[in-house]
């Protein structure tokens, strides 16, 4: 499988699906199935039973997996694609619009 260039933390833009041209900051990420949680986007109802954890139990609101290829990095507020060079002995990203260092 090839390297997710997305990570945690990341803010993103959703450029296709029901949620299209929202916009997050990234949650967590599935490596082996390819799919990421973002704030506020692919939101579905989960109903639970009453737990220790959840005393009240019933209906909560939360974030689903959405693919990676649906989302694009956003940098300086405009989405970018990224890409991967050697900067010395270290391997960083960059943005591959204007080729500034984004880790």
């Amino acid at each position: 499988m090839a390297q997710l260039k997305i990570k945690k933390g990341d803010t993103v833009k959703v450029i296709a699906g029901r949620d299209k041209d929202k916009e997050g900051k990234v949650i967590a990420v599935n490596h082996k199935k390819g799919t990421l949680l973002v704030e506020g986007v692919n939101m579905i109802t989960k109903h639970t039973k009453p737990s220790m954890a959840n005393q009240q139990g019933g209906i909560l609101h939360q974030e689903g997996p959405i693919h990676i290829s649906n989302v694009m990095y956003l940098h300086k507020g405009k989405p970018t694609r990224i890409g991967f060079k050697m900067e010395g002995d270290k391997k960083v990203r960059f943005a591959k619009s204007n080729g500034d260092v984004i880790d």
